[in-house]
């Protein structure tokens, strides 16, 4: 029986950790990298093709090195596969549910070619998406000194949670998983259903990031064309809700009622004011521009490759250092207006300690939320014993850019002569739309989303239909069906209930209950428990961290 256990290729010669077969040196960095050299990992879609991801050629190659890799031991080195033929790398991209594209280009020395502040720049942007729009909203419902804490707080656990998923493969004994992704981690201990929930809830932050990029899209969509329409036919226009007077106006759509206003407009132009309400009757942010999308982004769903839109993720970046420049210029006009009232609530500011904090958790848990492919952007890091102090620095900046934006938009809102209940869900909302600085703004966003809509459809198309039907395109009918599906709901979303911090928050919380707090702590305990080294702290620890994201995602359906 000890026979069926030993390797049928022994190497012959030489120092095994350095020489294999004909006393060929290898280089140990190249091994992890080239073994196996093709994987069909959950969470990563190549962009450019669909049908086929890699080439025959490169599909045998890899069956015939995992079949070789059976025949020798894993410490042995001598079958790994030579440069010469190993097929150009093709490539891939990580999406992340609400932010950009990035390429990882295929590891060629150690484990990757990135350095360490790119490693760090790449999660920070992939983390930076539409969530920084609610941040300030989100204060405001906890309150100003709760909400910076809680930012903080979540931040860490977060942090701890990502920290874990990391982890996870190393804990895995006598099996090879460095080409795993959290998903197969999910599979190796919770078997079929683990697989099939992972697939679940990240279906739902995909589909929950395609409806608040439609909401978000008509909104822009519908304030850059009301700006256009006015300038070009030279009307000045001004919303009927209560603002401030001067050229920094800040204004309190949702005042008159509960509702987002619509087209309510005065015209103060002696212009024609009969093709002003005629345009306002086809340009209605609700009733129509939800619809005119449709045109647009239908088609742009149904192309079997969007690689070409990858091509535009810098656009991500270059809109957050914006949002990040039109805020402190904001800042600096508006000046800072705070009054620390802790629990009782005045006309003009709100209490320092709310019970409406568990939104900002819900919009907090999307806004940390890298775990399903955190894994994959460490994999390119150069320098693999950096990999946890960089992931800590990155979610230092992320939780520090949140912490500016949010900060400073609470602390210079106007009040009085507004009240910081005002504070809309989409902070831009609260600039009217002739302010110049938000048009750029609405103007890089719009197009940002316009380009990232299509591959988060991709990916959403790629993980469920490979997964029912084996085949990412199975039919035009079927990608027609799906797409379709999603564009309605985005559209009956922003018709009907055109709340992005709601969206956001139940989406985070609902994903982040099985990627960030139960999967990772049920994971960490159940390996511990294994290896004979679960202690009580540890358990009740994570425990804990479970019962917390199970309230929250609880809390979001009763505040």
């Amino acid at each position: 029986m000890e026979e069926d256990t030993k390797p049928l290729l022994i190497p012959v010669g030489g120092d095994e950790s350095t020489y294999g077969i004909m006393n060929i040196q290898f280089n140990p960095e190249d091994f992890k990298c080239k073994r196996p050299f093709h994987v069909e990992p959950t969470n990563i879609v190549s962009a450019d093709d669909d049908m086929q991801r890699v080439s025959d050629e490169a599909s045998a190659m890899n069956k015939r090195i995992h079949y070789y890799s059976r025949l020798a031991s894993p410490s042995d080195k001598a079958l790994v596969a030579p440069d010469h033929v190993l097929p150009a790398p093709d490539e891939i991209y990580v999406y992340s549910p609400l932010g950009t594209a990035f390429k990882v280009d295929s590891c060629t020395d150690g484990y990757g070619k990135n350095s360490s502040i790119v490693t760090i720049f790449v999660i920070w942007n992939t983390m930076m998406g539409t969530s920084i729009l609610s941040i300030p909203w989100g204060i405001k419902q906890a309150g100003f000194t709760s909400g910076i804490i809680l930012i903080i707080l979540m931040g860490i656990l977060t942090l701890y949670c990502c920290y874990r998923v990391v982890k996870s493969r190393k804990m895995i004994p006598l099996t090879d998983t460095s080409n795993w992704e959290f998903p197969d981690v999910c599979k190796y201990y919770f078997g079929s259903f683990g697989q099939w929930s992972s697939l679940l809830f990240s279906m739902v932050s995909l589909v929950g990031a395609m409806v608040v990029y439609w909401v978000l899209m008509s909104n822009f969509l519908f304030n850059t064309g009301k700006f256009i329409y006015n300038f070009v036919h030279d009307i000045n226009v001004t919303d009927i809700v209560p603002g401030t007077n001067g050229s920094n106006k800040v204004i309190c759509p949702n005042a008159a009622s509960d509702h987002p206003p619509q087209n309510r407009s005065m015209i103060f132009s002696s212009g024609n004011s009969t093709d002003f309400q005629l345009f306002e009757e086809w340009w209605s942010k609700s009733q129509t521009v939800p619809f005119y999308l449709i045109a647009v982004l239908l088609p742009l769903l149904n192309l079997k490759s969007p690689s070409f839109f990858a091509k535009f993720n810098v656009l991500g970046t270059v809109s957050v250092i914006y949002l990040v420049l039109l805020v402190t210029v904001k800042a600096a006009h508006l000046g800072i207006h705070l009054e620390f009232s802790w629990f009782t609530e005045n006309e003009f500011f709100v209490p320092e300690f709310r019970v409406l904090f568990p939104q900002l958790t819900g919009v907090l848990t999307l806004a940390f939320f890298i775990h399903n492919c955190v894994i994959t952007l460490l994999q390119n890091n150069k320098n693999q014993e950096n990999n946890v102090r960089d992931l800590s620095i990155a979610y230092f900046l992320v939780g520090l850019t949140y912490l500016y934006v949010g900060v400073i938009i609470f602390a210079s809102f106007p009040s009085p002569p507004l009240s910081k209940e005002c504070i809309e869900q989409n902070f831009l909302d609260n600039f009217p739309s002739n302010d110049i600085m938000s048009f750029i703004a609405r103007i890089f966003l719009l197009f940002q989303m316009i380009t990232v809509y299509p591959l988060l459809g991709y990916l959403a198309r790629v993980q469920l239909l490979r997964q029912v039907f084996g085949n990412a395109y199975p039919s035009v009918f079927h990608v027609l069906a799906l797409n379709l599906a999603i564009v309605g709901a985005g559209v009956a979303m922003a018709r009907f209930y055109p709340n992005i911090g709601g969206i956001i928050r139940y989406s985070g919380a609902t994903c982040g209950l099985a990627f960030v707090f139960v999967y990772p702590s049920l994971i960490y305990v159940i390996s511990l428990h294994r290896a004979g080294q679960l202690t009580w702290p540890t358990l009740i620890i994570h425990i804990f961290i479970i019962l917390l994201g199970l309230a929250n995602l609880i809390a979001q359906f009763l505040f």
